[in-house]
């Protein structure tokens, strides 16, 4: 997802994997499988992977940290408080390793819990609430930390939003509902590595103990259990930096993903030609290609999404939008060479038009100015609106509506139209 603080480009079974499971995640043979029903009246857990494929993880904690089998449940020893046991992959599974260099026998992985009263257990360096698991993959160690959702959310929605002033305060709120759902909803999506979320934009950023603040916790715990709904199903909560002018539909942005009725456009706009976003640094861009630095981003990205022939790129003649979509955003890219061109999907536009290599397209919201010389592109001038894909929850508009003295239940609806904010336990 894209992070308001950062400004960039957006599940299943909680018993204790027996022996069965661990051998097939270290054989990589785990498949996804339907996220379960959430039980009425009972927070859930989610296994949030923070290391895939590690030679070794560290393992301690501010206070007693307590070991055990994952599979088995035995007890393998404490960790007393300030020091730290080392995890290291096996041929087959994994050992730990103690300050003396004493091997443990071999385990396929263990978990590890702070039995000190308002302390945490530390993995490579960082804390975390609830346990963390090691377990062996078929590259090294998988690091996951177990923790129930409401402190999960607590070390996301201050990553996701930045610190908020006391009249932006529902806008955090919003945030906690709209990280809430997407938490949920997207339950067991990385069931092949064994956890549900990833701790960055694949998922949310989360940060653990490091991360949480007195807002975001205050946040979380008047929102405690409250999803956005859509005919009793939780939605697909996808949200966004800055949405420019509007935020767009599903379908104009995601190529796989289908039409829903609370993922289409909704305007940004506020009152006399203002939008709720403009506050943000990113809600107007603008980006320049010289024609050698257009042909090597090209010649980078255009083979990546499409079939452009061999050889290397002819002379570029043209570039030109040549449709729009419902919410003003670039529905097709048309680049025209020497001998023939190529239509680039809208899906597509931010990941072909980049302005560096490793950095996407601030928005598909943006117009062309290009200039030619001999029958050559030159240089391309694109100004744009908005930061991110443009779908659902826009950050910088909650911020704006939060200013304006909306509270978040309308925040969020407004963003999701037709959905409810409803409590699940």
């Amino acid at each position: 997802m894209t992070s308001i603080s950062r400004s960039h480009n957006s599940t299943r079974r909680w018993a204790k994997p027996g022996l069965a499971s661990l051998l097939a995640l270290a054989a990589g043979c785990a498949r996804p499988q339907p996220s379960p029903l959430i039980t009425p009246g009972t927070e859930p857990e989610l296994r949030v992977g923070l290391a895939v494929g590690a030679p070794s993880v560290t393992l301690g904690g501010d206070g007693e940290l307590f070991v055990t089998d994952d599979g088995s449940g035995d007890p393998l020893g404490s960790i007393p408080a300030g020091s730290s046991w080392t995890v290291v992959a096996d041929t087959v599974g994994l050992r730990l390793v103690k300050p003396d260099g004493t091997r443990s026998e071999r385990h396929f992985g263990v978990s590890a819990v702070n039995v000190t009263e308002n302390r945490f257990a530390v993995a490579n360096g960082r804390r975390y609430r609830g346990r963390v698991n090691v377990v062996r993959d078929a590259s090294g160690l998988t690091l996951m930390n177990r923790v129930p959702v409401e402190s999960y959310l607590a070390g996301v929605v201050g990553p996701e939003l930045g610190p908020r002033r006391p009249d932006e305060r529902q806008a955090l709120l919003a945030q906690a509902v709209v990280s809430r759902s997407f938490a949920l909803k997207n339950r067991g999506r990385w069931e092949a590595q064994g956890f549900d979320a990833w701790t960055d934009i694949r998922d949310q950023v989360y940060d653990g103990v490091a991360a949480e603040t007195p807002d975001a916790w205050d946040a979380v715990r008047q929102t405690r259990g409250e999803v956005l709904r859509y005919h009793g199903e939780i939605v697909d909560a996808y949200f966004h930096s800055t949405c420019g002018l509007s935020t767009a539909g599903v379908d104009e942005v995601f190529r796989t993903t289908q039409a829903q009725p609370y993922l289409r456009p909704v305007s940004d706009a506020s009152t006399r030609g203002h939008y709720y976003s403009e506050l943000s640094p990113r809600f107007r861009w603008r980006e320049e290609w010289d024609a050698a630095k257009l042909r090597a981003i090209l010649s980078r990205t255009l083979p990546a999404v499409m079939n452009t022939g061999g050889g290397g790129l002819q002379r570029i003649t043209d570039v030109e939008v040549t449709r729009t979509t419902a919410s003003g955003r670039v529905g097709e890219l048309r680049i025209v060479f020497e001998h023939g061109d190529v239509r680039v999907p809208g899906t597509d536009v931010r990941a072909v038009l980049r302005p560096q290599p490793d950095q996407l397209l601030g928005s598909s919201a943006f117009q062309l100015r290009v200039t030619k010389e001999g029958g050559q592109v030159t240089r391309v001038v694109a100004t744009g609106a908005g930061w991110g894909h443009g779908v659902g929850f826009c950050q910088w508009g909650a911020v704006g509506r939060a200013r304006a003295g909306q509270d978040y239940r309308k925040i969020a609806t407004t963003y999701f139209p037709g959905a409810n904010v409803e409590r699940l336990y």
